[in-house]
């Protein structure tokens, strides 16, 4: 498939699962994904705002105004919890994913996560920064309010990571989220507070989440002191220097990440990390434009390049993107495991056109 063709594809079926409220579906085929995610709304709305459809992107920052507008109550209770030093149980924090017409997800897969509220305050300062348009921000000034209060009170709260995994420790891809929000925000709005949160979780992040000079998986709070949890890499890593910016693409540590990144988990596309079993371990072509952005950024248009067409060749022949390709598995033998359990895994992902559309639109730039 050509790639103008994908690219109004991509577009068009982003456009097609929208929610008239104007939450994205995950993945429209494929019934585990039928709710709305804010990390992959935002992303996806964030795509939008790049291929000139700003109306969409603006559409989905209202849906989660909405979505979030009646959760103050709930979330000062959460904050009066904390300062008690009272046990909160996860079950008890907003979730991470929504209903297309914003119920709340009461189902048990977990959804403690703060990438999303994070990703959401960026992606919405993006949305001003790109439109011109300031009056959004006070349109949904109720539901920024609670999602910042929220944000600097839980920030270090172990909680599940990207991939809805591992609640029980701290991801430092989860934390380049908050950062990114509370950075975004504080910058547009001149609210020291917030940058000064900012700065103090890119410390922390920096104090506490690198080992042998690299970023890691995870981190968690053991013998009194903060250690790796998980030490091997993690693709979503690739957040702390686009878009997020807790570090510049050419740091050293970031440099290292990568390396290790290429090393552990590249093929013809990028895997999620080592021990993956997840329709297992596959290549995600959303990682795949994520490592191409970063060396677009750089400087590495050739590789870049060479992510978009190896994205472009997984189109099917209705230009609908898969979440992951079979291509290499890292545990061959649980895939047909996965396949029993929920069939073929998504198709179209959403968040997968979202990223080859960041990409393609990041090659167009000088």
């Amino acid at each position: 498939m050509e790639l103008e063709q994908l690219i109004n594809s991509s577009i068009s079926i982003i456009k097609l699962n929208q929610h008239p409220r104007g939450g994205y579906i995950a993945s429209p085929l494929f019934t585990p994904y039928s709710y709305s995610w804010l990390r992959d709304g935002t992303f996806i709305a964030n795509a939008m705002d790049r291929a000139h459809e700003p109306e969409s992107a603006a559409l989905f920052y209202k849906w989660v105004g909405q979505v979030l507008k009646d959760k103050r109550s709930r979330v000062d209770s959460l904050i009066q919890k904390h300062e008690r030093k009272e046990w909160i149980d996860r079950s008890e924090f907003m979730g991470t994913r929504y209903h297309l017409d914003g119920r709340d997800d009461l189902s048990e897969w977990g959804h403690f996560q703060l990438d999303g509220y994070g990703a959401w305050l960026w992606g919405l300062t993006e949305h001003v920064r790109i439109t011109g348009n300031p009056t959004l921000l006070e349109e949904l000034r109720e539901s920024i309010e609670i999602t910042v209060d929220y944000l600097l009170t839980f920030w270090h709260y172990p909680n599940f990571d990207c991939w809805e995994e591992f609640p029980d420790y701290v991801h430092p891809a989860t934390l380049a989220c908050v950062y990114g929000g509370l950075k975004a925000l504080g910058d547009l709005e001149h609210r020291s507070q917030l940058l000064e949160k900012a700065s103090m979780i890119k410390q922390f992040i920096l104090n506490h989440c690198v080992h042998e000079g690299r970023f890691v998986k995870s981190i968690h709070f053991l013998e009194e002191v903060w250690q790796p949890a998980l030490s091997a890499v993690d693709s979503s890593l690739l957040w702390l220097s686009v878009p997020f910016g807790v570090c510049e693409v050419s740091d050293p540590i970031m440099l290292k990440t990568v390396q290790a990144i290429e090393a552990d988990l590249k093929h013809g596309g990028i895997q999620r990390y080592v021990d993956d079993r997840y329709y297992g371990g596959g290549e995600w072509l959303l990682l795949t434009a994520w490592y191409g952005w970063y060396q677009k950024e750089l400087g590495n248009r050739e590789e870049a390049q060479r992510c978009l067409d190896w994205i472009i060749s997984k189109a099917d022949s209705l230009g609908r993107l898969p979440e992951q390709a079979a291509d290499s598995l890292r545990e061959p033998s649980a895939y047909p495991e996965w396949i029993a359990k929920w069939g073929e895994s998504a198709l179209p992902l959403l968040w997968s056109h979202a990223m080859f559309l960041v990409l393609s639109d990041s090659l167009k730039g000088a």
